[in-house]
């Protein structure tokens, strides 16, 4: 807090002071206060990880992590998962990320503004969030990003009254983290315990015997995936999420925090600064990555190499490539606030929860074996024509739904548990 005012606030958006003697109003934000180049920004990201997300949907675990571990990687194929490594991997989900930790100073400080405090509204917030990322998780789809959210959000909101700066360093400090325990643990895989690296490689490559089960399980009934998806779901909340999760989420978070406050995702900034933010990023982040990928071909995706300082190329390229999409993000925004880019994206950003956990409907019914059961039998190449085929239709049914209702029915529900009241739905 700066001289006993609420954080900064983007520009032209005023904090909305209750009348006297109304301390407990509370209400979601109304649709004139919604800052359009977050909801843009949050669109773009939304449909941007559904390039990344498709491989977890359709293949086994392994080939979302190493595309070696199984499929065809050659030809179109090897194209194809080149150009979604290049552009997609880690990219959007850190853009996710950068707007979950601005969401929280932007809600938090709405609720300050209001008389309230902040604190109780946004971990029964947080709290609604776990209950549905756990059951998307572990009922319908082990990729789920929800609950790590709920879990970073408990410790990132101690953070938002925090200067910009202060939360530019310690997001960097706490990315940085999870890449110091990956080069540790390679620099030290030689002392390893053998069951241990038993299992880190039948994570990394199967044997044929366990990829037919995994495949076996997802092409089964809704029963028999549970097999599947449950311990994967586990080790998630577990050791993936103490080993890169957790530091990876957190640290995008304070970062977006920082970029919030500094009015860096209103599109607020110079023409020149995001034009200088989309060349470095960019111009610095996709040869880095590029980069990474030849030399983890030059060493034949081996666990040794590929798994621990080959993935660093990436997991710092990512965080580039996320800043210069920003950066023009921000820049179509500015030239046209409501139209074009805008006006299609906007819509799917207004309803990112709903048409997340819809990317998991939509994805399961074709894959698993409760639907179409084409799991572990779409190539690469198909899956990329699917992925457009999801885009056209969300941004269509964003636009559809939200002509005749306020809210997603994901955020309706979101917005329940946290204000503890029915919102009104319809449109008058």
């Amino acid at each position: 807090m700066r001289n006993g005012t609420t954080p900064d606030m983007p520009p032209g958006v005023k904090p909305t002071i209750p009348p006297s003697g109304t301390t407990s109003y509370m209400r979601p934000v109304a649709e004139k206060e919604r800052i359009v180049s977050l909801d843009v920004l949050r669109g773009f990201a939304l449909l941007g990880i559904l390039l990344m997300n498709i491989q977890s949907f359709s293949m086994i675990g392994a080939a979302y992590f190493n595309p070696s571990a199984y499929g065809d990687l050659s030809g179109l194929n090897r194209l194809v998962w080149m150009l979604t490594h290049l552009v997609a991997d880690t990219k959007f989900i850190s853009i996710f990320s950068m707007l979950f930790g601005a969401g929280i100073v932007l809600f938090s400080t709405k609720l300050e503004s209001r008389g309230r405090r902040p604190g109780p509204v946004h971990y029964r917030r947080i709290a609604g969030l776990l209950i549905i990322g756990l059951l998307h998780g572990f009922l319908l789809w082990s990729g789920d990003i929800l609950s790590v959210y709920a879990l970073v959000g408990i410790v990132a909101y101690l953070f938002w009254r925090r200067s910009a700066r202060t939360l530019l360093v310690v997001g960097l400090v706490t990315t940085a983290v999870s890449s110091a325990i990956y080069l540790m643990a390679g620099a030290t895989i030689d002392f390893w315990p053998e069951n241990a690296l038993q299992g880190i490689m039948y994570f990394w490559n199967p044997a044929p015997a366990a990829q037919e089960a995994e495949i076996a399980a997802y092409a089964g009934s809704w029963m028999e995936q549970m097999s599947a998806r449950v311990p994967v779901m586990i080790a998630t909340l577990t050791s993936s999420f103490w080993f890169f999760l957790g530091w990876r989420t957190g640290g995008m978070m304070l970062v977006g925090m920082a970029l919030y406050k500094w009015s860096v995702l209103s599109a607020s900034k110079s023409r020149k600064f995001y034009g200088w933010l989309a060349a470095a990023g960019l111009g610095l982040g996709y040869p880095l990555i590029a980069a990474g990928v030849a030399r983890n071909f030059a060493a034949g995706w081996t666990l040794e190499y590929s798994f621990f300082q080959g993935a660093q190329f990436n997991y710092w390229g990512s965080f580039l490539v996320a800043l210069g999409y920003i950066g023009v993000v921000m820049l179509i925004v500015k030239a046209r606030p409501s139209g074009g880019f805008s006006k299609w994206l906007a819509p799917v950003g207004r309803m990112a929860f709903t048409n997340y956990l819809l990317q998991t409907v939509l994805m399961t019914t074709v894959f698993y074996g409760h639907g179409l059961g084409l799991f572990g039998r779409v190539e690469r190449t198909g899956q990329i024509l699917i992925v457009f085929a999801v885009w056209a239709f969300q941004i269509w049914f964003s636009r559809f739904w939200l002509a005749r209702f306020r809210f997603g029915p994901a955020e309706w529900l979101w917005r329940m548990i946290t204000y503890g009241r029915v919102p009104p739905m319809r449109r008058v």
